[in-house]
């Protein structure tokens, strides 16, 4: 069964059931607790349409929805429990807490009936939905449409192993790709689709979920680059441990009957943390176009004034995942400074003018991106968006750089506040390094210390 419609399946057994729970609580608080005549009056049914879908929000935000098909009950147990303890706290704090109590004892006998009642009645049918949709696994019915890359021995003993397991892990193999052209070992047991090369579009037109990269982890560099051209989308991407990943402890089991591979983990932040980074971007940026009206007025004024040409420079730069997007930006140089083809400015670069020069330095004429951040193609905080020229100069130097457009791109980032403006491609890759950091361990307190430091250049005047 697709995603999507397990997703909704889900969604409305979580709906019903927490409408049946504030039912059930309201009708045992009434009778039992406060011991007076139920009556289905105005709050009872403000309470059915408001309550369950704060229920769902809360489960939004614990990543519950994110892939459902990919959920076991261990994990449905854990997830129920504590979205669970979080909703009721919060319902007891927003709507219950001002009740009229006959004494103390009546708040804590309130708040375990509605813990007690809810979990109950969400974790049953969640158990049964997703215990059905583990059987499907188990019985290789279902699962996701998985790639080998890697033709020769090594992918054969995977290919077996994964196969010959008493219970089926998900994998349901669609073929394999190699590396060098010549181990083809794996066509007996499956498809060839191609060489490595190819790999992008051999994912699209298979609709790929899953990649097991059938390499020794001695093999570094081949297994980075790879990984490099993967991370970011939507495909799981496994790989081979060595002793050295067993011993350290990075290697990641969730199914005791697995295959012993290491889980790439592309998303290091929790889905809490990215839908709450962006409700910030997108209040943060509508907040500031309204209250940056004056200083955007009169940013346009001087830079009319400054030099012909139009007030707003529009360009295209690469975002998340390789889409196409118009940045925004106040000129900061002479029209057709460019027309020899793309150039990096420098610190004394004569096609900048005199208030680009001070908006560059103040980092002023990055205002105008509040708009690429609310309309979604930018972030507060990301890897700086390139043009496609100087990505493929970069990305030919050092691979890593793709795993950079993986991302939503931001107005600023750490690269940007501790290199600022580059002026040629090794000291791009020089911010790259800066900017990798960030990808590989971002979280919404080091989005705030970035924005904390790139406020304190506007007011300094300090960037490069």
């Amino acid at each position: 069964m697709r995603s999507r419609i397990l997703t909704f399946i889900l969604v409305l057994i979580d709906w019903l059931f927490a409408s049946i729970a504030w039912a059930s609580f309201y009708y045992f608080r009434k009778t039992k607790i406060e011991e007076v005549e139920f009556d289905t009056n105005d709050t009872f049914y403000l309470g059915i349409l408001v309550i369950p879908v704060l229920w769902l929000f809360i489960y939004l935000l614990q990543g519950t929805y994110q892939d459902v098909r990919r959920l076991h009950r261990s994990k449905i147990v854990g997830l129920s429990f504590v979205g669970t303890v979080i909703g009721t706290f919060c319902i007891f704090f927003i709507f219950l807490l001002d009740d009229e109590i006959s004494g103390y004892k009546q708040y804590y006998s309130v708040l375990l009936l509605l813990l007690g009642i809810h979990f109950i009645a969400t974790i049953v049918p969640r158990f049964i939905f997703v215990s059905i949709i583990v059987r499907g696994i188990h019985k290789r019915k279902s699962g996701f449409k998985t790639l080998i890359i890697g033709g020769s021995q090594k992918a054969i003993d995977i290919f077996n192993e994964i196969s010959e397991l008493p219970k089926g892990t998900g994998n349901l193999f669609v073929g394999f790709i190699n590396i060098n052209g010549v181990d083809k070992q794996l066509e007996s047991k499956l498809p060839y689709l191609g060489h490595i090369d190819d790999v992008e579009n051999i994912l699209r037109n298979n609709d790929i979920e899953e990649v097991i990269i059938a390499l020794e982890s001695v093999e570094h560099d081949r297994i980075k680059t790879i990984i490099s051209r993967l991370e970011g989308g939507e495909v799981r991407i496994q790989i081979l441990p060595d002793m050295y990943d067993i011993l350290s402890g990075s290697v990641e089991m969730t199914n005791i009957f697995g295959a012993l591979l290491i889980s790439v983990n592309t998303q290091v932040m929790s889905v809490w943390q990215r839908t709450l980074k962006r409700v910030i971007d997108v209040v943060v940026s509508l907040i500031s176009l309204i209250v940056l009206t004056p200083v955007f007025i009169s940013l346009a004024i001087l830079v009319k004034s400054s030099s012909p040409g139009p007030i707003f420079y529009l360009q295209e730069r690469i975002g998340k995942n390789g889409r196409i997007f118009k940045i925004i930006k106040f000129r900061t140089m002479y029209i057709n400074s460019e027309k020899n083809g793309p150039q990096l400015s420098s610190s004394n670069d004569p096609r900048i003018t005199k208030i680009g020069r001070l908006m560059r330095k103040t980092r002023l004429d990055e205002f105008p991106q509040f708009i690429n951040v609310l309309i979604g193609d930018m972030s507060l905080v990301g890897p700086r968006p390139e043009r496609q020229y100087y990505i493929d100069k970069i990305a030919a130097i050092e691979p890593q750089f793709l795993e950079l457009t993986k991302v939503r791109p931001g107005i600023t980032s750490w690269g940007q506040v501790k290199y600022g403006y580059a002026e040629n491609v090794e000291q791009m890759l020089d911010r790259m390094k800066f900017d990798l950091i960030y990808l590989k361990n971002r979280t919404l307190s080091l989005d705030f210390k970035i924005m904390l430091f790139t406020i304190t250049i506007i007011f300094k005047g300090t960037g490069k």
